[in-house]
């Protein structure tokens, strides 16, 4: 009895041992198979990728529906480290063309946060139509390696780069602020690719794809049950006309500078040009693009990247005196037949600021001959007016009517980087020459556009907007619409009043403008068959020779188009900008050139010495005598 109780006992101890283990497999699966994520995640990874579709970047066209900005389709590599498995590493760093040790540093980044070991990433970003073709046929070789399709930037027309600008690689800390966007996606970095990126970039779409067992893409998951489609981006109708842009930017090669037209009735920038430029097809791609942007950013002698007409603060010299006239007409300090003496120099300064050989001249004398001496007058005159016994309250008034034609202001435009350009302030100059001991003379050089006064070619080319159109401006603006249905920011329709705005204040000064033309500074670059209104002008440069500035406006009746042009370190406004504006006006609005000589000589021209856009010497022709 005894010996067979114990029997039973061990029969139970026994079967209770394999009952637990069972209970403990049991549960051991069902935490694998329901609880744990882990294997589920493996088989399915096995199977299926989550594909990111990214949509088509919106077009640009220029304002008569002319294509400057199209997207072509270009490829990713893909990679999700946990899935590389006996993969020919060397023969996909040949077929890539890089080095073992650049393999192992991208497998590292892959697998690094933000990355993750079972989380897709870009492993080779765009590669070219060679090496995706040989990758195609051995991808069957590299597991835990994909290929996924983009678009890219292309620019049939290779202009207007500054304007346009481009597109860059999303870095980790915006990514890490915007969810839209992960580390490597593309972003809008300058020009309306920046300003208008929210509109441009669209919306992402996610899809499911099958995959077998050599990684190669079988179909959609449930036949994209699950999917959701990328939208594109809107497309931008633009307001440049393409072929003045071209045409501008073949007159300002060989120079540093810049142009800007406006159209005067709507605010919309005509064209918009830096020089040195550069192909904006050159920051595109992968590789070439790397190469390309070390380049161009390190030509420290040319600055191809920098936006001139856009950033670049330039005294606006004699061009500013037509604001210096109509503020002090709408003053009543002055008017068409007021006459100031010049003998070479503003005299009460014994001669300075210096002025030409010219005779005494009345206001629209005084804007045709470009006269130092007079509007050194008309400044004292503005800042020492009666009407405000504070020297300090006429400076200041002085400096809000300035600032209400966009000097020393922000305009809104819809570009990126608006400089406000500088009106120096009450408090700097007494902090320069102290408190109470500064008057108009110790800075009568504004009234010549030198001095601390600067400006930037946008806002000059604004001012002759206003100047056309006799005391008003709409913000300028690059975009005409937006999307299909071309809608357009409400700001852009607001009409901005200046401090004049009487139409007899703007006669006189446009017959001093127009006279520059037919008898003045600017008489070489009259323009056949078209009445126009400009103003030279020489920039003093206290790092070298002068800046040409050149600004105008045609026809006088109704203007079409107002434009600035800048040259560095050229001279006379006459001898090079004015010569330029006027060709660019005479192209615009009759479609043609009747001055093939002058075209000649300022597309041949070479003002910097035979330097192309990666700085390097230009190869010179010999000439034959």
């Amino acid at each position: 009895m005894n010996n067979n109780s114990h029997l039973a006992d061990r029969k139970y101890i026994v079967s209770g041992f394999f009952i637990v283990v069972a209970i403990v497999y049991i549960c051991r699966l069902f935490y694998i198979q329901i609880v744990d994520e882990q294997y589920k995640l493996d088989a399915r990874n096995n199977a299926f990728r989550n594909r990111t579709e990214y949509p088509l970047r919106g077009y640009i066209y220029d304002r008569n529906g002319k294509l400057l900005v199209q997207n072509v389709l270009s490829y990713d590599l893909l990679v999700t480290p946990k899935l590389v498995k006996d993969c020919d590493t060397m023969a996909l760093c040949q077929v890539l063309e890089i080095t073992k040790a650049e393999f192992l540093k991208k497998m590292k980044k892959a697998s690094q946060a933000p990355n993750s070991p079972r989380k897709e990433s870009i492993f080779e970003k765009q590669l070219s139509n060679k090496v995706y073709a040989a990758l195609q046929e051995k991808l069957y070789r590299f597991k835990g390696f994909d290929v996924q399709s983009r678009t890219v930037r292309k620019y049939p027309r290779p202009v207007a780069a500054h304007l346009l600008g481009y597109v860059n690689e999303v870095t980790k800390e915006k990514a890490a602020k915007d969810p839209y966007y992960i580390e490597g996606d593309y972003i809008g970095a300058s020009g309306i690719e920046r300003g208008y990126e929210t509109e441009l970039r669209g919306k992402k779409g996610k899809q499911i794809v099958m995959v077998d067992v050599h990684n190669k893409t079988k179909g959609s998951y449930m036949n994209g049950f699950y999917d959701t489609a990328a939208v594109a981006g809107k497309p931008l109708f633009c307001s440049i006309d393409v072929d003045l842009q071209e045409y501008g930017e073949k007159l300002l090669k060989g120079k540093r500078g810049a142009i800007v037209a406006i159209e005067p009735s709507t605010g919309e920038i005509l064209c918009l040009i830096s020089a040195p430029g550069y192909d904006p097809n050159l920051l595109v791609g992968g590789k070439e693009r790397s190469r390309n942007f070390t380049k161009l950013f390190y030509d420290s002698i040319n600055l191809p990247l920098f936006n001139r007409a856009l950033t670049a603060m330039y005294p606006p010299g004699s061009t500013f005196k037509l604001i210096d006239a109509l503020i002090a007409q709408k003053d009543g300090l002055i008017d068409r037949s007021t006459v100031f003496p010049c003998h070479g120099g503003y005299p009460p300064m014994g001669g300075r600021p210096k002025c030409h050989p010219h005779p005494s001249t009345d206001l629209p004398g005084s804007i045709a001959t470009s006269c130092n001496s007079y509007y050194s007058y008309v400044f004292c005159k503005i800042v020492d007016q009666k009407a405000f016994p504070n020297f300090v309250d006429g400076y200041n008034h002085w400096r809000d009517a300035v600032r209400s034609f966009g000097p020393g202001t922000k305009l809104g435009t819809d570009l990126p980087f608006d400089k406000p350009g500088n009106v120096p302030s009450v408090e700097y100059y007494n902090k320069v020459f102290g408190k109470n001991h500064w008057r108009s003379n110790t800075v009568v050089s504004l009234g010549i556009g030198q001095a601390e006064l600067l400006l930037v070619p946008f806002q000059m080319a604004n001012v002759v907007a206003i100047v056309a159109n006799k005391g008003y401006f709409y913000t300028p603006h690059c975009i005409k619409g937006v999307g299909i249905e071309k809608a357009l920011d409400k700001k852009f329709k607001e009409k901005h009043l200046t401090y004049v705005q009487e139409d007899k204040y703007y006669e006189v000064v446009h017959d001093g403008m127009q006279k520059c033309f037919d008898a003045g500074t600017a008489t070489a670059s009259k323009i056949p068959g078209i009445v126009a209104c400009g103003k030279t002008g020489t920039a003093e440069n206290p790092h070298g020779k002068d800046h040409a500035v050149f600004l105008a406006f045609a026809p006088r009746d109704k203007p079409k188009i107002a434009m600035v042009c800048f040259i560095e370190n050229a001279g006379f406004g006459g001898t090079w900008s004015a010569p330029i504006v006027s060709l660019m006006i005479e192209k615009y609005l009759t479609g043609k050139v009747t001055r093939p000589d002058l075209e000649k000589r300022m597309m041949e021209a070479d003002l910097i010495g035979g330097k192309n856009l990666l700085g390097k010497k230009t190869v010179e022709k010999k000439k034959t005598h």
